[in-house]
């Protein structure tokens, strides 16, 4: 591990001036369950740690119309556990419990969830190609063992995969993320936090030098939908997804009247299902149209050589978890 400096905040205008200060490259450090071990891996390599533990980011606050602030130190087992959350927001909930173990839920935390880098193989190993670690060398992975890595919205300089659950939930509940930075504060919708990988799959936010996540918004509008989160991997525990399925349904009067449908490990991001949810918005519920907007979805895909069952994985995935919202029988995923 290189050398580096170390500060702790006590404020957020300390912890914005000390991550603009002419030593960066600098890293917030808040539960570092990701970044120590990219530092120890030297995947990453900040000159300067900004602990912001200590900064009060570290409540879940009701706000009006029904919606919850949820700070960015909250750690992800207490906000999985939360009464308001469990209530009405179970979606986030179920997608925490189905991401890492017991131990790294209790140090994780909100705001570094949003911020976790891949986990290709390729970017941690130091002694392969990779753009996304060292901009313009290369992508071993898209002629190496691709099978875990992304089917949407891919470039030809990255194929990887956003590792976060919680994110693909938030990704679906429209959550927006509160920033504060040297220019002041900002919110950003969830669907615009993340990028994909274009020519630049090094840059994996829209976070400005410096800027700092002070919080998460989820709106009264995605409280207390009929909620499913489905998780599809290699073995039942500590393992990332091939493909996992977030939704939100209404129902009235027998059509599909409000819809919130994400997909994870298949893109360089959380990936929305825009494309799904219009073609099913006012539909009647029914597997034949869960396939089609399924279709609709995945009808971009480009798989690599070895991920191209994902492609299907995906669109049973869909079906399997809508039609269980729905009360009807779409088979299994």
């Amino acid at each position: 591990m290189n050398a580096f400096e170390y500060v702790r905040a006590t404020d957020h205008r300390s912890a914005i001036d000390a991550a603009t200060r002419p030593a960066a490259p600098a890293r917030f450090l808040a539960g570092g369950t990701n970044l120590i071990d990219l530092m120890r891996e030297g995947v990453e390599q900040p000159r300067l740690l900004v602990d912001i533990t200590r900064l009060p980011l570290a409540t879940i606050e009701e706000r009006p119309g029904g919606g919850i602030r949820i700070g960015a130190m909250v750690r992800n087992s207490h906000l999985a556990s939360h009464p308001i959350v469990r209530a009405q927001f179970p979606l986030l909930s179920h997608a925490i419990l189905n991401g890492a173990s017991a131990q790294l839920r209790n140090m994780a935390t909100t705001g570094g969830n949003l911020m976790q880098r891949t986990r290709c193989y390729y970017f941690y190993d130091t002694a392969t190609h990779c753009n996304k670690r060292e901009p313009g060398s290369g992508c071993d992975a898209l002629d190496g063992f691709n099978r875990i890595h992304a089917i949407l919205g891919a470039s030809s300089q990255c194929i990887a995969t956003h590792p976060s659950d919680m994110c693909v939930a938030l990704a679906a509940l429209d959550a927006t993320v509160n920033i504060e930075g040297p220019t002041g504060a900002r919110a950003v919708p969830f669907a615009d936090f993340h990028r994909l990988p274009g020519e630049t799959p090094d840059v994996d936010t829209n976070l400005l030098h410096g800027e700092l996540i002070t919080s998460v918004d989820l709106p009264g509008s995605s409280a207390g939908l009929r909620s499913a989160y489905r998780k599809v991997r290699d073995r039942a525990s500590y393992a990332f997804a091939l493909v996992s399925v977030a939704a939100a349904m209404r129902i009235a009067d027998g059509r599909i009247g409000d819809l919130r449908l994400a997909l994870g490990g298949v893109a360089h991001k959380p990936w929305r299902d825009v494309a799904a949810e219009r073609t099913l918005l006012g539909a009647a519920p029914t597997p034949d149209a869960f396939a089609r907007a399924a279709d609709a979805e995945l009808a971009p895909a480009v798989p690599q050589a070895h991920n191209g069952f994902k492609i299907v994985l995906a669109k049973r995935t869909i079906v399997a978890v809508l039609s269980e919202l729905a009360g009807v029988d779409g088979g299994a995923a």
